[in-house]
């Protein structure tokens, strides 16, 4: 008997033919990361019952009531945002291609509607906060664009990854292994951390509770800013993986760019798993939360995620596995949930801080906590702090005085030696990089971001960026920290001379 599939949205083969010659005459969209992870869920069918990127009503509804026009569940809004611009360059009706950055052709969209989102609205109801400090928040304002457009899309090809293809399957690749396997019952896990000795535990208590098979399902798209590398992650996995049972766990890598948004996102991750054949699916303690808020608060409540699984549990298709935080008690030696612990026991745990800290100056980590061979893998790119790479990003008016202080610096860092040092100041690169741009705000923006982009490759390399551009814009200095935070340190040093003081020096005329 055959599995049953979920749909796909792939042109069948003389279709896809007959698309390839149409799309020379097409308008193309070059895609940003996370546009590509959401196009490559709605092909394969992670996304059913989407059929493409949301129309107008569609996104009300999702946002409003987490609900289709149709009334089918689904928690996240899957849009597709572009600049005004280019909305301006578009017709109803139209067909456009959509191409990864390397402008390889991936699917044919029908532009059946362009709307302008209320994003004020979008933050407080999906994340429950127009709150800056949620990640999710600060990418919907700062690098979003001003206008979503709607319609079904027709895929051509998948999108092409070069890293651990052995453990990238589709919806229908897990299914067929799993029909194959005989698992009839298969219990999800969603991480995008490493896993530790208590994940492990908790996972293998979650299989013997629901008398199912194990999926390790990690997340290697879009993460939260900060996060441990997807390449690290995946050794970190590959290791884990040896201590379990033989023939009762799978790994597979989820190409989904996480949105952090806690009850929403446990609840959009449950349908993403059933579509992939799982039958049960883990909703741990603060499930994709994403830290404090601007007042330093939780975003989220440690156990809100689990209260909306169950609201839906009815009409979801997959079951939810609650299950506390996990403690390592010394007396008994072992792992358990942490309300299982009785008063007069001793609990030890270490934070995701505390792990950095120790990583950071060499110090122990104990086997109680994690394997020696994933220590072994999270140290490898968690070199001491006088070999990690950072920038400097000074901000200031003409004349303020930038340009002269990170020279200054620039000589400091090379005499005390150990780090290459390079200097991106905002002339030199406006003759070297930025030629052709002038002093638009689009221009401005633009110039910005390739800085950005230069200092995020010298940080991520072990090296040290100082830039001195003028950046008058919040928003764009917002996408480079963004841009650069997750591969090393950024500090903002904002030079703050008076512009009286700026114009008496003005040199350049």
């Amino acid at each position: 008997m055959a599995f049953e599939r979920v749909p796909e949205l792939y042109a069948a083969p003389n279709e896809r033919a007959e698309l390839l010659e149409k799309i020379k005459d097409m308008q193309s969209v070059d895609l940003s990361a996370r546009q590509l992870c959401d196009l490559e869920l709605l092909m394969n069918g992670g996304f059913a019952p989407l059929t493409g990127f949301l129309g107008q009503a569609d996104y009300d509804g999702v946002v409003e009531n987490m609900r289709l026009a149709s009334g089918a569940l689904w928690p996240m809004p899957i849009t597709l945002d572009v600049t005004e611009k280019v909305a301006e360059s578009l017709v109803m009706g139209e067909q456009i291609v959509l191409r990864d950055p390397e402008g390889v052709p991936l699917a044919v969209m029908d532009v059946e509607e362009m709307y302008t989102p209320d994003k004020d609205r979008e933050a407080e109801m999906v994340y429950g906060a127009n709150d800056m400090a949620h990640p999710a928040v600060r990418y919907l304002h700062n690098q979003t664009g001003k206008v979503y457009l709607g319609g079904p899309v027709t895929g051509i090809d998948e999108p092409v990854h070069y890293d651990y293809r052995q453990h990238r399957f589709t919806p229908n690749d897990l299914r067929r292994m799993f029909h194959k396997w005989g698992w009839r019952r298969v219990v999800a896990f969603q991480t995008r951390n490493p896993l530790h000795r208590a994940h492990v535990e908790l996972t293998v208590r979650a299989a013997q509770q629901t008398e199912a098979n194990l999926l390790i399902h990690p997340v290697v798209g879009m993460t939260k800013p900060g996060d441990v590398d997807h390449f690290t992650r995946v050794r970190c996995y590959e290791a884990v993986m040896r201590h379990y049972p033989d023939q009762t766990t799978a790994m597979a890598l989820l190409h989904l760019a996480m949105r952090m948004a806690g009850p929403r996102e446990a609840l959009w991750h449950a349908l993403i798993r059933k579509n992939h054949g799982c039958t049960h699916f883990v909703v741990g303690r603060d499930h994709a939360g994403p830290g404090k808020n601007s007042q330093g608060e939780d975003f989220y409540g440690p156990y809100d995620a689990q209260e909306m699984v169950t609201n839906y549990a009815d009409e979801i298709g997959i079951e939810m596995v609650p299950f506390q935080a996990m403690v390592y008690v010394q007396e008994r030696a072992q792992y358990v949930p942490i309300n299982e612990v009785n008063d007069d026991e001793t609990k030890l745990n270490i934070s995701g801080t505390e792990l950095r800290r120790r990583l950071r100056e060499g110090l122990d980590i104990d086997e109680w906590f994690s394997y020696p061979d994933v220590v072994t893998e999270l140290r490898k790119t968690h070199p001491p702090r006088d070999k990690q790479g950072f920038t400097l990003f000074f901000t200031g008016l003409s004349g303020s005085g930038k340009s002269t202080i990170a020279n200054a610096v620039m000589v400091k860092l090379l005499e005390a030696g150990g780090r290459p040092v390079t200097l991106l100041d905002g002339d030199l690169v406006r003759k070297n990089l930025s030629s052709e741009l002038t002093f638009s705000k689009e221009h401005r923006d633009l110039n910005i971001l390739r800085i950005g982009y230069v200092a995020s490759e010298i940080t991520k390399n072990g090296g040290i960026a100082i830039c001195a551009p003028i950046a008058p814009y919040e928003s764009t200095r917002a996408q480079v920290r963004d841009m650069i935070e997750p591969l090393g340190g950024f500090l903002e040093i904002h030079v703050s001379t008076s512009l009286e003081v700026c114009e008496g020096r003005d040199r350049k005329g």
